[in-house]
């Protein structure tokens, strides 16, 4: 895993975030975000959000959770790429300027690697960000040395995805970001138990999404909506990854049954499967703790580890007894990955 060298970057736009920066570069599709947080010479994490959220929205609750932080910063420095016009006080993204694919947002991916001189990083998405750092593995193997993606796609819209899209692009172009798009896609993001209903309030977690949602522009998410919807089928090309990768699914996820198919077709020497029970897609936000056994464990076949004093087991409803013993069998490549279904209590 290449590392980065203080001199390597000459900064267009740097803006302080909560102990990160920010960077602005410039590729050919536009300019995208890049919050930069932990130390260059470690390894890289590269981290990419699903549709209408960036870091501070998809990914907060996991690196605020005091465990993952600890596993996570102690061993990375993190860059959270935003999709284009998604980061905080973006401006709209002007009409001339072409709707981005799936490969130019993958491409970005590789401009921002070259742009921080960076080799082979480890990468974590969620959801439409699982799909373009997937597609984005496909076609640069030899920079990515592993997975770890949350309520992935790999499939092409179904009929049920495809009508929903439809419905949010009108949403967008003629209403902007309403009340019944921040519905459509807190359906997306959450579980019914964490969105509340007449007699339940929706969660805290729903509540803070709902009022990030307000600071998007809506032409920039319907531009990113728009390259997600065209997007192709990548099935075919999941059995030829050889890196290894770790799937996190909430069985409450719209996108359920896509994580199943992926893990499927993934080889199942490098892949493995942790469903969480009652739990929507973001597993990062509604139940991060659930993830932090697992990654530990996975990252440990990478030679990382979490620093002494957070070496006791992670408050985790996810007890390494939960999982196949196979999982953690030392290979010449790191941990053999077998498929799993591991079934997580609701915690709240």
């Amino acid at each position: 895993m290449a590392e980065f060298s203080s001199d390597s970057v000459c900064l267009d736009v740097e803006t302080i975030y909560l102990g990160g920066k920010e960077h602005i570069v410039r590729t050919g599709s536009g300019s995208v975000s890049v919050i930069v947080y932990g130390d260059p010479d470690k390894p890289a994490l590269v981290t990419y959000p699903d549709l209408a959220l960036n870091h501070m929205s998809c990914f907060q609750g996991l690196f605020f959770c005091p465990e993952a932080a600890a596993l996570l910063l102690h061993n990375f420095c993190v860059y959270h790429i935003s999709p284009p016009g998604h980061e905080l006080g973006a401006s709209a993204i002007c009409d001339s300027n072409p709707v981005p694919s799936v490969d130019d947002l993958a491409d970005q991916i590789l401009e921002v690697l070259n742009y921080f001189r960076l080799g082979a990083v480890m990468c974590m998405g969620a959801m439409a960000g699982a799909y373009i750092l997937t597609l984005f593995t496909m076609k640069y193997r030899e920079r990515v040395v592993g997975l770890i993606l949350v309520s992935p796609l790999c499939k092409a819209p179904s009929w049920t995805e495809w009508l929903c899209n439809k419905v949010m692009s009108n949403l967008l172009y003629y209403y902007g970001m309403c009340s019944v798009l921040k519905e459509c896609l807190l359906y997306r993001y959450f579980s019914k138990e964490v969105r509340g209903n007449a007699e339940v309030p929706e969660s805290d977690i729903v509540e803070a999404c709902r009022r990030l949602l307000d600071e998007r522009q809506s032409i920039n998410v319907l531009r990113f909506l728009q390259a997600i919807d065209r997007r192709p089928d990548i099935t075919s090309g999941l059995k030829k990854l050889k890196c290894r990768t770790l799937v996190f699914v909430g069985d409450n996820s719209p996108f359920h049954s896509d994580a199943l198919d992926m893990i499927a077709k993934l080889d199942r020497r490098y892949s493995a499967l942790v469903e969480v029970q009652g739990c929507g897609s973001m597993v990062t936000e509604e139940q991060p703790q659930a993830m932090l056994t697992s990654m530990e464990y996975f990252l440990m076949g990478f030679g990382l580890h979490r620093p002494n004093q957070f070496s006791g087991s992670p408050r985790s409803p996810l007890s390494p007894t939960c999982i196949s013993p196979e999982l953690f069998s030392p290979e010449s490549m790191g941990l053999k990955l077998k498929p799993i279904k591991t079934r997580l209590s609701s915690q709240r």
